[in-house]
């Protein structure tokens, strides 16, 4: 068995071996211990994409049974270093047990459950047009369809969420239970967390006897790293989570590529809420209460942060404002996963507090790596003729837009980005304008909910995390949820072939 103590050696793991390299970096933890780890370089990322390769022979035609037990085999060494984890995910990310504790449950069950649901088979779109071979005026020649893996895929760890989508997060998950090796570019925000995670694939690999190509992580780097993995000719699709800038200058890599290669990368949004009136006058300050405890929640740090309330003028919206305020008022302060997130935090509170026609509600001190809430109001007007208020804040951050009726609340819905989630708070009496926002809303957002708040995002069959750019780069696709493993899957169609020659999910 694995022992709590775990001490970061710092270096790579490709295709099987632990790989130190000729420079490397201090970790910068919240708390605790620095270790110093490997820095990445161009010549590791091409001998893992290489050894990925070389592995998809073999694990892209294995069976859907010794898949789902390597999978279970993964979640069971996490879950044997359950407590080495939470120590050095505390350490470094400044999260408490409880959510480390919580996000190692959700990324052994994503595991789980995708060991689960290839094994049923659902997800193989499996389709027969059987032979016509005396219809007129042509014959019909005998079609089979199947979703097949397509190849190595790269993922980047998450600076937020450094297990459930990060190492062996979400995109991992997906990709090996499509049959797809997967070559990880870690966060360095917590490297060694993600090498412990790393150590218990590793040995999943060595009980399964899985190629041990097919999965690698490497640390570090500068840009060259992850350019020159998007890049490489071998990964034939990404999973990104992270900022807008580097999504997207990641997209632009893939698609200018000599073979272009899909970018599913989830980049986050400011998730509004619309508080209609009659739900407002009967629970506001409850509302109030849900919302700001949504809003602090983790320092704010999840793409799912609803960083906007739409809302009424008038007495009931005065209400809610000031139970926000109240209730903001008394978070404590929180440390934020990185220097560098908090720093642009404090840039992203400057912009919203310098914009004009925009009132201060609650103003706080934060430095450091310190996160303390800020709330600020303004009307629609200046909403519509600012384009700024729509970015996301990534942190505890919150903006109530004042509105005029349901004219206003319909152009504000109108004018949104691409977003993950868009909610609406209502009761009985508010149905003809929750009717008339919804269509609008479902075009924006991959999620919309009713009477909730959206940092819950649920591991399960109909979950979409996703949206319209620039949520996301790809509308058609989601990061959580069973899903998400058509992103590395494409269909084939098989034409007046032998049974014997078919792959064995369709014999």
């Amino acid at each position: 068995m694995p022992e709590d103590n775990f001490t970061p050696h710092g270096k790579h793991l490709i295709a099987g071996e632990w790989v130190a390299g000729d420079t490397s970096f201090q970790s910068d933890p919240a708390d605790g211990t620095a270790h110093s780890f490997s820095i990445g370089t161009p010549t590791h990322v091409d001998r893992a994409c290489t050894a990925a390769e070389d592995a998809f022979w073999s694990f892209g035609y294995s069976t859907r049974e010794s898949r789902a037990s390597f999978l279970n085999a993964i979640a069971d060494e996490i879950e044997a270093r359950a407590d080495a984890i939470t120590a050095i995910g505390c350490s470094e990310t400044g999260l408490p047990e409880a959510r480390l504790q919580g996000e190692r449950g959700r990324t052994t069950g994503q595991l789980r459950l995708f060991a689960e649901h290839i094994l049923k088979g659902d997800y193989l779109d499996r389709r027969h047009d059987p032979a016509l071979p005396d219809r007129q005026p042509l014959p019909r020649p005998d079609l089979k369809l199947v979703q097949r893996p397509i190849g190595p895929v790269a993922v980047f760890g998450a600076s937020n969420f450094p297990l459930a989508f990060s190492t062996a997060g979400g995109d991992t998950a997906a990709a090996l239970a499509a049959g797809c090796p997967v070559v990880v570019k870690g966060h360095s925000a917590h490297p060694g967390t993600g090498e412990i995670v790393a150590e218990a694939i590793h040995a999943a690999i060595a009980a399964s006897g899985v190629h041990p190509g097919v999965f690698s992580l490497i640390q570090g780097g500068k840009r060259d790293v992850g350019q020159s993995l998007v890049q490489h000719p071998l990964i034939k699709a990404v999973g990104f989570t992270g900022s807008l800038a580097g999504g997207r200058a990641l997209f632009d890599l893939c698609a200018a590529r000599p073979e272009p290669i899909p970018f599913f990368g989830e980049l986050g949004s400011v998730n509004p809420m619309f508080l209609l009136p009659e739900a407002v006058k009967a629970r506001g300050e409850a509302i109030a209460q849900g919302w700001t405890g949504s809003l602090t929640m983790g320092a704010g740090q999840f793409c799912t942060n609803p960083g906007i309330a739409v809302i009424d003028t008038g007495a009931a919206g005065d209400a809610f404002v000031a139970a926000a305020k109240v209730a903001l008022d008394e978070a404590a302060p929180q440390t934020m996963l990185t220097d560098g997130i908090a720093a642009a935090y404090r840039e992203g509170r400057d912009r919203v507090a310098s914009s004009a026609g925009v009132q201060e509600v609650l103003t706080s001190v934060c430095d450091l790596r310190n996160a303390t809430p800020y709330l600020y109001e303004t009307d629609a007007g200046t909403w519509l003729s600012n384009a700024a208020l729509g970015e996301e804040v990534f942190g505890p951050l919150g903006l109530i837009v004042r509105t005029n009726g349901a004219d206003q609340m319909e152009d504000i819905a109108r004018s949104l980005h691409g977003q993950l989630t868009a909610t609406l708070h209502l009761d009985e009496g508010d149905t003809a304008l929750a009717r008339r926002l919804l269509p609008i809303l479902e075009r924006k957002a991959g999620r919309v909910l009713a009477n909730g708040f959206p940092t819950g995002v649920e591991v399960a069959d109909a979950m979409v995390h996703g949206g319209p750019y620039p949520a996301s780069t790809n509308f058609g696709a989601t990061s959580v949820g069973t899903l998400s493993i058509r992103r590395f899957l494409r269909p084939v169609c098989y034409q007046n072939l032998p049974d014997a020659l078919l792959p064995g999910d369709l014999s």
